[in-house]
């Protein structure tokens, strides 16, 4: 079964090695370039901290370091989870 609670993302880094071109006729490298983001989210559950990496595809809102987001986590093992944005 499971269940949600709320998490705060503590770091969100840009792939810079992961470029997506958004413009078809560029005019230097980053011109019209997007990159993805891998967020840290950390979650507790009975008094056990845990944290999750969730990827973010270019072009798509980044959610603020700070801020909550909620996590969806299997009763039996909290590890297994799941970032809802």
């Amino acid at each position: 079964m499971t269940k949600q609670v709320s998490g705060r993302v503590v770091s969100a880094a840009k792939q810079w090695w992961l470029k997506v071109n958004r413009k078809a006729i560029r005019m230097g490298a980053l011109d019209g370039a997007e990159f993805p983001y891998i967020i840290k989210v950390e979650y507790i559950v009975d008094g056990v901290t845990y944290k999750k990496l969730k990827w973010i595809g270019a072009g798509k809102d980044v959610p603020v370091v700070g801020s909550e987001v909620k996590v969806e986590f299997n009763e039996s093992n909290p590890k297994k989870a799941k970032v809802i944005l």
